[in-house]
């Protein structure tokens, strides 16, 4: 039977010497066992592919073919962006730095863009060309503490991105360039299909209209409310012919009949690109390694360090990876289009703590892993811990204009595309 995590047990946890929590779960697609799902697409529409040796239900070692589902950067930003909707919310008070954009000045408004929505967390480029009370982030007093981090001395980065520690920080285009502070990921998480069969894409679209291919040619127009016209004499010239939308099709225009057509075939693996995979299961592991946060030590002002103050910062880290974990998990598994999961099991996370003993089983639920953070978070100010309030930045003259300029060309290039 698992017992609710409790403080007393994490902060055993890290005193002791275990090496991780850990949670693993069955899933399956929500169509059921069968049902076709759609991995991640990387350059040339492939599938991340691989082969894993697995144990089966008869104990024994067999290799399978496996897919890539939910990769860990993706998984660590599902959450990151679970615990920005639980500080919306105002279910947590975490620490963030944030930019905001003039949105008067773009085409789109951004609003702004916090620490946990950057990818590279307090050390972003968004946030380092931004300013603090007009001058650079780098050079205020905050992102001076925040580039001198190290492993011996993390407590900036707890006081002003305490996930930054959780999921990892590297900050190689600060001033100290391939020297700047330097975090590994704490907690990783991980979604393969596994047995993977490659299944085959199909397109195709009926033109309610039955608008067909020799209504054309379609033409750019030279005024009207369209931009396109079949009319000769209402068209643009190009030399002396009137200018067709690219090949003259309505298909350039969005009208008529696709053909069905199926996907190609990757001529390496000699599989369809794209074309979905049936799984036997998949499988979700997530691992929040307690040596790592073992690693991080956390001085006081002065520089002096203090194994207590030490513990209870690395309790507060431990939490809020539990916390993120959970939250993230209570917002379901809809990775992408016709990527829906569904897990078999409640999620249980165990306590690797001595090799060759049955783990001991915990459970946390939504409510139970915010209390938890916020007793640690409260338990570690009593050694002078405290997590800062929000960090408010303005996105720079230059940065704004480069927003602009790239939403200029999104616009145009969208509007070629759909000609």
């Amino acid at each position: 039977m698992a017992d609710l995590l409790k403080l007393d047990a994490l902060v055993h946890a890290l005193s002791s010497t275990a090496a991780a929590f850990r949670c693993r779960r069955t899933l399956q697609p929500a169509g059921g066992p069968g049902d076709k799902v759609f991995p991640p697409t990387y350059a040339g529409a492939v599938y991340a592919v691989e082969e894993r040796r697995v144990r089966n239900a008869n104990g024994e070692d067999e290799v399978v073919p496996c897919v890539l589902l939910d990769a860990v950067q993706s998984s660590a930003n599902r959450m990151e962006e679970a615990l920005q909707e639980a500080v919306d919310a105002g279910e947590l008070a975490l620490p963030v730095i944030e930019v905001r954009f003039p949105d008067k000045e773009l085409l789109q408004p951004v609003g702004r863009i916090t620490s946990l929505q950057a990818p590279h967390r307090s050390a972003d480029a968004i946030l380092r060309d931004s300013l603090l009370n007009g001058t650079p982030f780098p050079a205020s007093d905050v992102g001076q503490r925040l580039a001198r981090c190290t492993l011996q001395n993390a407590t900036a980065l707890y006081e002003y991105c305490p996930t930054a520690l959780v999921f990892g920080l590297w900050d190689s285009t600060g001033p100290r360039g391939g020297l700047g502070a330097k975090f590994a990921r704490a907690i990783v998480s991980e979604i393969m299909g596994m047995n993977a069969s490659f299944g085959t894409k199909t397109s195709s679209r009926i033109d309610p209209l039955g608008i067909q291919l020799k209504a054309g040619p379609v033409y750019r127009s030279a005024g009207g409310p369209l931009g396109w016209t079949l009319d000769e004499k209402q068209a643009t010239s190009k030399g002396k012919d009137p200018e067709r939308i690219k090949d003259g099709k309505p298909s350039q225009v969005n009208h008529g009949n696709i053909a069905p057509s199926l996907s190609a075939i990757d001529r390496e693996s000699g599989r369809p690109l794209a074309g979905g995979v049936t799984i036997s299961h998949a499988e979700q592991s997530i691992v929040l390694s307690l040596p790592a946060l073992r690693r991080l030590r956390f001085p006081d002002g002065d520089g002096k360090l203090n194994p207590a103050r030490d513990a209870a910062a690395r309790t507060v880290l431990a939490a809020l990876g539990l916390c993120a974990s959970t939250l993230a998990m209570d917002k379901g598994l809809d990775l992408r289009s016709r990527c829906l999961l569904w897990p078999e099991q409640p999620a249980e996370w165990e306590l690797l703590d001595i090799p060759g003993s049955d783990p001991k089983r915990f459970t946390l639920d939504h409510n139970s892993a915010i209390a938890l953070l916020k007793e640690s978070v409260v338990a570690a100010a009593k050694h002078g811990l405290r997590w800062s309030g929000p960090i408010a930045l303005t996105a720079s003259d230059p940065l704004v204009e480069l927003v602009r300029k790239s939403q200029e060309l999104a616009l145009k290039e969208g509007s070629e595309e759909s000609e």
